[in-house]
């Protein structure tokens, strides 16, 4: 499911300030970490699923539903790895929040790469994305 989504269940509301809805993104429900929170928030705001107004972001849930695939390489590979291990994307989010303790510092891309492959999902279709 779209993080975005998420938070917006989480909340029951799809409008929140900036550091509310990174802190729902982040820590409430640990999907990911803060940098690639605000990342995500940036991109949403870019491509319109986000709207700023009078200092409120509010999340364009029906934009959302149209849109279920994963927006960026990251969400792909989860659900990827999801899917063919039959878990939820949470559980695998944690899984590579737990390489990172393992590995250190690494883009995430590359730790979800990297757990995919410990547990034998075919990751070759993302093999030639990675910017190394």
């Amino acid at each position: 499911m779209n993080p975005l989504k998420r938070a917006v269940e989480y909340k029951g509301s799809a409008e929140f300030s900036r550091a509310e809805l990174v802190g729902i993104l982040a820590f409430s429900l640990r999907l990911m970490d803060v940098k690639a929170a605000k990342k995500l928030i940036a991109e949403g705001i870019e491509g319109g699923v986000i709207e700023e107004r009078n200092g409120k972001l509010i999340v364009r849930t029906e934009l959302l539903e149209e849109s279920e695939q994963p927006q960026n390489m990251l969400g792909e590979m989860v659900v990827h790895i999801a899917r063919t291990l039959g878990w939820t994307e949470i559980e695998v989010m944690e899984g590579i929040k737990a390489m990172r303790e393992r590995y250190g510092d690494l883009d995430e891309r590359i730790l979800a790469y990297l757990f995919g492959m410990e547990k034998g999902v075919d990751m070759s279709r993302f093999k030639d994305r990675l910017e190394l």
